[in-house]
């Protein structure tokens, strides 16, 4: 595992910040709106204007929450937690979603870039070793705005890019020297099932391109001295019944085409919520059996960072 021994690690951002390059990102991030392609639906709709594309959110950030959550991995909770923000709707839109008022009716209270500037400076006054936000997505313009606004008032922290993996490679370049932390979700190898329960059939060759990006721009995980994330990338996998998630290849990409140290969560949490009781095969709690076969499996591998919750 690396280790930095600095716990005064700068985040990428700041150099970026100095050189007026954040402000220009910003603005490159805002024009996509007017004919968004944010994320790979490629919707082409102008969200300055009101128009809806799949994700159904306009020009203006939606927040749910934002708290210092104490339920992430443990290296982005620390000891005074993860400072989460979630945003309000999705671009995958999970017939399984655990969040689906949040992500699918999108609730939650729009703010302006200032306002999310805010919340992000009210979280690190309380203590949270980074900023996580969840489900950016579709906001990434007003999130890299904020986040110019929010370092001119002294934030500090590492910014934590908490997606579902369904990433614009484009925007990913675009945020080169802006994330911290990537932490995607790696959810489906299939086209057939990607496309039945996340209405995406090429979200693998989406998420493992987007995911091969991310970790070009920051490595394998780094933790300083007290265990906590200061930059790198973290993979989540959620193990799914009847392995409609593919895992075995889906592990195999990461240890072969990422990196054998790639920190990779392998989740137990599935359970079938908002519409996975109308799905036969995803309709039921995942049985330990099937948990502690993906588990076998990251480890034939080699994924000796895998971390099983």
């Amino acid at each position: 595992m690396k280790i930095s021994q600095n716990n005064d690690y700068a985040p990428v951002y700041l150099n970026l910040l100095e050189t007026g390059e954040l402000a220009e990102r910003a603005q490159k991030l805002k024009a996509i709106y007017t004919n968004c392609h944010l994320c790979p639906r490629n919707c082409q709709v102008d969200r300055t204007k009101g128009e809806k594309g799949y994700c159904r959110a306009g020009a203006r950030a939606k927040v749910a929450s934002f708290f210092p959550h104490f339920g992430e991995e443990p290296e982005l909770v620390g000891r005074f937690g993860s400072g989460t923000i979630f945003l309000s709707y999705c671009n995958l839109l999970c017939e399984f979603c655990q969040n689906d008022d949040i992500s699918h009716g999108g609730v939650g209270q729009l703010v302006s870039d200032a306002e999310l500037a805010n919340m992000m400076l009210a979280l690190q006054q309380q203590g949270c070793h980074n900023i996580n936000f969840v489900t950016p997505t579709h906001f990434v313009p007003n999130i890299v705005a904020a986040i110019e606004i929010a370092a001119k008032r002294g934030l500090k922290l590492p910014i934590v890019y908490n997606c579902g993996g369904y990433e614009s490679l484009q925007v990913i370049q675009l945020l080169d020297g802006i994330i911290d932390i990537y932490m995607p979700d790696f959810k489906f190898a299939s086209r057939e099932y990607s496309q039945k329960y996340a209405h995406a059939a090429d979200y693998f060759s989406v998420a493992s391109e987007a995911i091969k990006e991310m970790h070009r721009q920051v490595g394998d995980l780094v933790v300083d001295k007290n265990g906590v994330a200061r930059r790198g990338l973290l993979i989540r996998h959620l193990v799914m019944p009847n392995d409609v998630a593919g895992s075995e290849e889906i592990l195999k990409f990461i240890a072969e085409e990422i990196s054998p140290n790639s920190y990779v969560n392998v989740m137990a949490q599935y359970r079938p919520c908002y519409k996975a009781y109308e799905h036969e095969l995803i309709s039921r709690r995942v049985s330990w059996s099937e948990y502690l076969n993906v588990v076998a499996i990251a480890r034939k591998y080699g994924l000796v960072r895998a971390l099983h919750t």
